[in-house]
C-alpha cells in the first residue's frame, strides 16, 4: 500500500488558504485547519498509517512561530516523511483590501498596530517558511473560480499525479513581476504596438496587432529559440517531479506584445500535448 500525499498549506492571512482547503476536500482529502505547529509531527505520523489517504492541513501564524515551524518541517525532512508545502501569497495592497471588505481582524493585529504593519509582520515572520515551499500561489489578480481550478489540476488525484501543470502568463512590468514565475521572458524589445494609433487601444488577442508583430523576422527568431529552450527544460522539469511550471511573458504594459508571444507559447505547447493553461494578468488594465 503506498502512503498518500501530504500537503501542508500555510502562507498569508488571507491569500485563500481556506479556500484551497475546502477545494482539497472536496477532492477527498483528509483536512484539517489551523493545526497547531507542534502537533504537525504527530498528526503526519497518524497520516502514515492510514495508507492510501490523501490528506491537507492549513498551519500558519495562529498555530506558533514561523522558527519553529521551520524546524518541524526539517525533523519532518530527516524522518524521511515525504510532505508538500503549499504557500499562498498575495500583494499587501490585495491582503488589506480583502480584510476590510470582510471587516475580519487580522491574527496579528493588536491594540498598537494598524492592518498594513500586520501584514507586513505576517510576511516578514513567514519569509523563510517561503523558501522552503514547493508551490507558492500569488492569489492577487486570482478569482476564486481560478484558484479552485488550478488547485483541481495540480492536486486531483491520479489524473494529475504526474503530470507537469505548465501555466503560460502575459502581464506589465509595469504592473509587477508575478511572484509565482518560474521562468520569464523578457519581449520589450519587440516594436511596441501601443505607439501606432490605430492599435493603441487594442490587445495582442486582435488580430491587427498579430499581423503587425508578425511582420518583424525578430519576433518569430525569439519564438523558435524560446521554443527551443522549452523543448530542453520541460523534460527536466519532468524527470525531477516538479508539478508545475508558470512561464511568464513579459512587456509593459501587458496589452499588446507578452498577449501575443504568450498566445504563440501557449498554442505550441499544446500542441506538443502538454498540459497547459493560459491567462493574461494584466490584460485590459488601466495604467
Amino acid at each position: 500500500m503506498e502512503q498518500g500525499r501530504f500537503l501542508i498549506v500555510t502562507g498569508m492571512s488571507g491569500a485563500g488558504k481556506t479556500q484551497v482547503l475546502r477545494t482539497l476536500e472536496d477532492l477527498n482529502y483528509f483536512c484539517v485547519d489551523n493545526l497547531p505547529i507542534v502537533l504537525l509531527p504527530k498528526f503526519a505520523e497518524l497520516c502514515r498509517q492510514t495508507p492510501n489517504r490523501d490528506a491537507a492541513m492549513v498551519v500558519d501564524v495562529r498555530g506558533g512561530s514561523a522558527d519553529q515551524f521551520v524546524d518541524i518541517l526539517e525533523e519532518m525532512k530527516a524522518n524521511g516523511f515525504p510532505y508538500e508545502v503549499v504557500y499562498m501569497d498575495a500583494g499587501d495592497a490585495t491582503l488589506i483590501r480583502r480584510y476590510k471588505e470582510t471587516r475580519r481582524r487580522h491574527p496579528l493585529e493588536q491594540g498598537h498596530n494598524s492592518l498594513a504593519a500586520s501584514v507586513a509582520l505576517e510576511r516578514r515572520s513567514l519569509m523563510p517558511v517561503r523558501e522552503l515551499a514547493n508551490q507558492v500561489f500569488d492569489t492577487s489578480t486570482m478569482s476564486v473560480a481560478d484558484l479552485k481550478t488550478k488547485i483541481r489540476s495540480m492536486y486531483g488525484g491520479e489524473e494529475a499525479a504526474g503530470h507537469l501543470l505548465i501555466v503560460v502568463q502575459s502581464f506589465g512590468f509595469k504592473h509587477g513581476l508575478p511572484l509565482d514565475s518560474d521562468i520569464v521572458l523578457d519581449v520589450r524589445f519587440l516594436p511596441n504596438p501601443f505607439y501606432e494609433d490605430s492599435m493603441k487601444h487594442l490587445t495582442g488577442n486582435d488580430t491587427l496587432v498579430a499581423d503587425y508583430l508578425s511582420k518583424f523576422p525578430q519576433t518569430f527568431e525569439f519564438l523558435k529559440r524560446e521554443c527551443e529552450m522549452l523543448d530542453f527544460l520541460i523534460p527536466q522539469y519532468e524527470s525531477e517531479g516538479k508539478s508545475q511550471l508558470v512561464i511568464s511573458v513579459g512587456c509593459t504594459g501587458g496589452q499588446h506584445r507578452s498577449v501575443f508571444i504568450a498566445n504563440k507559447i501557449y498554442d505550441y505547447l499544446r500542441l506538443k500535448s502538454y498540459h497547459v493553461e493560459l491567462n493574461h494578468r494584466d490584460l485590459n488594465k488601466k495604467a
